[in-house]
């Protein structure tokens, strides 16, 4: 009993040891006379503009197109063509909404000629290693180029009328 009572108090005694209250010391840093450094304020820089938002209305970009007039009214007969070959043809890439795997059409006609967008949509091989707003975009939507989907001039005509009612 005695032995026993030994090694309680000693477990007893090792246990209390060994959770005992260890306070951690806070390590303080020499200085040895220097002064703190001062804290780098960090300007706001320029956002750059995406590609996607730059507004350019002079560029007519480089293939077939080189003038395109819009009608005042939009022809609804050509919009439900347009509509038609946008969903069969483009929706792969393109949200009418929403950036996707490439940018959305939607108010593209506020930034963009029309024939910028025609020869964007015929001549995309030549437009994204020539012209410089092109290759912005791709750089943009992480260098995946547009498919050429070899429309015809009437198609990409009829896609052009349907953006004007996104």
């Amino acid at each position: 009993m005695k032995t026993t009572l030994k090694l309680m108090t000693v477990l007893f005694v090792t246990l209390l040891l060994s959770c005992g209250g260890k306070e951690e010391k806070k390590k303080e840093s020499i200085s040895y006379g220097r002064k703190e450094a001062p804290a780098k304020k960090e300007t706001p820089k320029e956002k750059a503009i995406l590609a996607s938002k730059k507004i350019d209305l002079t560029n007519k970009g480089l293939g077939p197109i080189t003038s395109v007039t819009l009608d005042s009214e939009i022809d609804q007969k050509m919009v439900k063509h347009g509509e038609e070959v946008y969903k069969k043809m483009c929706t792969a890439c393109h949200r009418a909404d929403k950036k996707f795997i490439g940018p959305a059409p939607t108010g593209i006609l506020e930034r963009r000629t029309p024939e910028w967008i025609m020869n964007m949509i015929l001549n995309p091989e030549q437009m994204v290693k020539e012209d410089p707003l092109a290759k912005e975009l791709l750089m943009e939507f992480n260098g995946s180029p547009m498919a050429n989907q070899n429309l015809s001039k009437e198609d990409a005509r009829a896609v052009l009328e349907y953006f004007r009612t996104l």
